[in-house]
């Protein structure tokens, strides 16, 4: 029953120690330097299930291309007034803050509640394909048990909606 017990308490120091780290900080991980548009591509999805992307298809190859494949948001009308609504989507989104806003590109940072993983999220008017192009990508970690999908699905229920 001891070796239990102390298995337990481990156990238990553990998660709090875990959970501490989170909480100050120590699990956000450091933005990538090649995030934002280049050559009207976004950075491709992660070589690990923890990323989504609208433009996976430029990248058949890709070992995450069916897991990251989402498609990207349509809108109707002017593209800059629907990214400013979009904008306003992002801020009001919980533990989310926008980094940088331009017309064309808005990139923001989203924590998870609990450890707070921090997540990179773009979007990008892509105005030849009329879209907004997106991607959410977890900056630690193997895979991210569906959180960059749930968030990018989030969004889109609310984008389409207005």
């Amino acid at each position: 029953m001891k070796v239990l017990g102390f298995i337990l308490l481990f156990v238990l120091a553990l998660a709090a120690a875990l959970v501490l780290a989170g909480q100050v900080g120590l699990l956000a991980g450091q933005a990538p330097a090649d995030l934002g548009l280049h050559d009207g591509r976004l950075k491709p999805p992660s070589a690990t299930p923890n990323s989504v992307s609208s433009q996976a298809d430029l990248y058949p190859d890709h070992p995450q291309h069916a897991y990251a494949r989402i498609a990207p948001l349509p809108f109707d009308g002017d593209g800059e007034a629907a990214m400013q609504r979009l904008a306003g989507l992002v801020k009001a989104t919980e533990r989310c803050a926008i980094v940088t806003q331009q017309r064309d590109y808005l990139y923001a940072q989203c924590r998870t509640a609990l450890l707070r993983f921090t997540d990179d999220v773009e979007f990008w008017w892509d105005r030849k394909a009329g879209v907004i192009q997106v991607r959410s990508a977890s900056r630690l970690g193997q895979g991210d048990l569906g959180v960059n999908r749930a968030r990018m699905e989030k969004i889109r229920a609310q984008f389409t909606k207005n």
